[in-house]
């Protein structure tokens, strides 16, 4: 058995689950905010009590199943950033009390035992191609399209993070393609203008929307309705999107080539995506037939937690 974290910004959410992803248990608690110390303590508390709730079943299995030699789940934990190579220390995180510290160095001393750290974008793909949307892929792109814009990729069954542990960023690189209109972009969090995450996020799509003449101070989810119910502006808004995204991600298929895109985050229930994007994509793919299938994700909000636990490879129960 294995257990996930899935360190959110507002919650932390962990599950157990078997050798064939059946899951076992669940708990959820709030993010201690901007408290490092608080968020160590609360995740020991989840681990400990996912424990405690399996433990009856757990002593009726094989000791060694789904176990470490100390006797207890592994655990694998998503996070919002990525431990720097050269550091081993927190960079990149959202939730800014993470950085600069060695987490998994940190939980492995309160837990007693080893754990896997990875960052969500990745534990997303990796669930999804271990029994989700893009299981028996041989490489799987996992996108986030949410209130940031990420990415994961996984090759063969294993995360790939790279030599500078952005693999899969492709959030922060320029839109491709960009029309005069498009240009400068917005400005992003990370210091650039023009970032992908700035088009494709959902404040993203609301910006396109509003300058097309549409209603201030809508969230994705009604410019989408009002999309399907034929307001002039929000057809206009989701087909700039659908063409930006399809840009976006023809470039990570002329870099990687992936068998299988998911699409994960609030704006992935952008139905029209699935049969639009991958004919638009074509026109800047560099092949003369482009095969990668986009599909939609398969657990939803629970990718990023199953993913986590997944990072340990697969022990008989």
């Amino acid at each position: 058995m294995r257990i996930g974290i899935d360190l959110g910004g507002t919650k932390i959410e962990g599950i157990v689950i078997d050798s064939v992803g059946t899951e076992l248990a669940r708990h959820r608690v709030a993010t201690p905010q901007g408290d490092y110390s608080a968020t160590l303590k609360t995740i020991v508390d989840v681990v400990q009590h996912l424990e405690s709730s399996i433990d009856g079943a757990a002593s009726a299995s094989s000791s060694s199943g789904g176990r470490y030699s100390g006797g207890n789940c592994f655990v694998g934990i998503g996070i919002p950033g990525t431990v720097s190579p050269a550091t081993g220390l927190i960079k990149n995180a959202n939730s800014v009390c993470l950085i600069g510290h060695a987490l998994d160095r940190d939980l492995e001393s309160l837990l007693d035992r080893p754990i896997r750290l990875a960052n969500d974008a990745n534990c997303f793909a990796m669930s999804e191609a271990s029994d989700g949307a893009a299981a028996g892929a041989a490489v799987t792109f996992g996108v986030i399209l949410g209130t940031g814009v990420g990415g994961g990729l996984v090759f063969r069954g294993a995360p790939h993070t790279g030599i500078n542990a952005v693999a899969g960023e492709w959030g922060h690189n320029p839109l491709p393609w960009a029309s005069g209109d498009e240009l400068p972009g917005a400005e992003c969090y990370c210091g650039k203008r023009g970032c992908i995450e700035t088009y494709l996020s959902g404040a993203g799509l609301r910006r396109t929307y509003e300058r097309g003449g549409g209603t201030p101070g809508l969230d994705t989810t009604e410019i989408s309705v009002r999309a399907t119910d034929g307001e002039p502006a929000a057809v206009t808004a989701i087909r700039i999107y659908e063409q930006q995204l399809a840009r976006a991600l023809a470039t990570v298929i002329n870099i990687v080539d992936p068998d299988v895109i998911v699409l994960g985050g609030g704006l992935s229930n952008l139905n029209n995506l699935y049969d639009s994007v991958p004919i638009l994509w074509q026109q800047w793919v560099f092949s003369d037939q482009a095969d990668t299938h986009l599909r939609r994700n398969k657990h939803g909000d629970s990718s990023g937690v199953r993913g986590a636990a997944w990072l340990w490879p697969t022990y008989p129960d």
